[in-house]
């Protein structure tokens, strides 16, 4: 296996200027959720140009790719990257900033997928080294709800052949470019987006008497929606509630009719994510209707909580100590962010970790879904033999 590590490391770094080139022109032709065709075209030539087979149109965009070892029915390992942006203005000043205004690809999609692709690419060549199949699954809309990896479990992306495991990577603006972390167990939290109306009575702002505030009603209800958070929740399981979006269209003199707020909700539970949806409704509704209004609460269910396997985590963190060394592989920390590869992660073993991406001297630290993201290109070089590393480790 030495050898064959050695192998992956030499072609990592031989094929890394091909991947910056894909990485880059799928960075300056970004698409949304859902509407990555023609990025789905592009992965697809550079299947048939590496001679991997594969099978596209799932859910219209995603692609699903094989490359066979040696008794290709052993053992099976997924690698799955997405393929969306962002609805952002880039504000990079690089030859391969969008050319797509108003989109851009600001949480490095376009590194995964060139990623999966550089690794594909390796592993495509050294199939008759290692036993089993490796499976790719390029998948779309993962910024959207419902996301794509549900929408591909529906279309049976994990059959034919079924995965033994499946492991995802996602870049990590906080961790420098060479160094990679993991975290076995919960690691990831579920999300549901929340949609409020406050309903009253508007009118003349110095008569207040005469009308229903829907502002006073909702200050009291926001107030009161953080007991869920500070008095409802287990101090065990770690819990968020944020609105970002309130809408009341008055005027220094003018009481609106009603205030429309959009939120979020996250947590580690699924039956505590229930009772909580239960509570923070029952609670908004009838606030205002104690004070005279109404209160239209809808709740629309997202992505399940992310949980890494522990063997599959523990296999692939010990594998990037082998390719990377001790010192370029860090533990990480419990995040109240989301991904729809929890979806996987409920169906089949998972790991799910961060590639460094920051380097400070390149004024390369900017945070995902920023209109300044960007990476240091170097981080491609880890991200591609490393994936390739990880999955050829994982078939044995």
């Amino acid at each position: 296996m030495k050898e064959l590590l050695n192998i992956i490391k030499d072609k990592a770094a031989t094929y890394k200027e091909e991947v910056i080139v894909i990485r880059r022109h799928i960075h300056q032709n970004p698409e949304l959720s859902f509407k990555e065709y023609n990025t789905s075209k592009y992965v697809c030539s550079k299947l048939d140009e590496f001679g991997i087979e594969y099978q596209s149109g799932i859910v219209e965009t995603g692609i699903i790719g094989l490359i066979k070892g040696n008794n290709p029915e052993s053992k099976v390992v997924a690698l799955r990257a997405d393929l969306d942006a962002l609805p952002i203005f880039e504000e990079n000043e690089v030859s391969y900033k969008s050319t797509n205004e108003g989109v851009m690809h600001a949480c490095g999609h376009d590194v995964h997928t060139s990623s999966l692709l550089g690794a594909a690419k390796i592993l495509n060549e050294v199939k008759s080294q290692f036993e089993g199949t490796i499976k790719l699954i390029f998948q779309p809309g993962e910024e959207r709800l419902p996301g794509g990896a549900s929408l591909m479990i529906k279309e049976g992306v994990l059959e034919n052949p079924a995965p033994n495991s499946i492991i995802g990577q996602h870049v990590y603006p906080q961790l420098e470019a060479g160094k990679v972390g993991f975290k076995s167990g919960m690691y990831m939290a579920s999300t549901d987006e929340l949609f409020m109306t406050v309903k009253g009575k508007g009118g003349h702002a110095a008569l207040p008497h005469l009308n229903v505030d829907p502002i006073l009603i909702t200050a009291h209800i926001l107030t009161a929606l953080q007991q869920v958070v500070s008095r409802m929740s287990h101090p065990t399981t770690p819990t968020v509630l944020s609105f970002g979006k309130m809408i009341a269209n008055g005027a220094t003199n003018i009481i609106p009719d009603k205030v429309e707020l959009e939120g979020t909700f996250r947590a580690m539970d699924e039956e505590w994510r229930s009772e909580a949806h239960v509570k923070m409704k029952k609670m908004a509704e009838s606030i205002a209707e104690s004070m005279g209004g109404e209160c239209e609460f809808e709740i629309v269910k997202g992505y399940p909580f992310l949980v890494n396997d522990e063997l599959v985590t523990n296999n692939a963190k010990q594998s990037a100590i082998e390719f990377l060394g001790q010192e370029n592989v860090i533990d990480l920390d419990l995040r109240m962010t989301a991904e729809d590869f929890a979806y996987f992660s409920q169906e089949k073993p998972s790991c799910f970790y961060r590639l460094g991406i920051k380097n400070e001297a390149k004024n390369i630290n900017s945070g995902l879904h920023t209109s300044t993201f960007n990476i240091d290109e170097d981080a491609l070089e880890t991200s591609i033999g490393l994936m390739a590393w990880i999955a050829i480790k994982e078939l044995q």
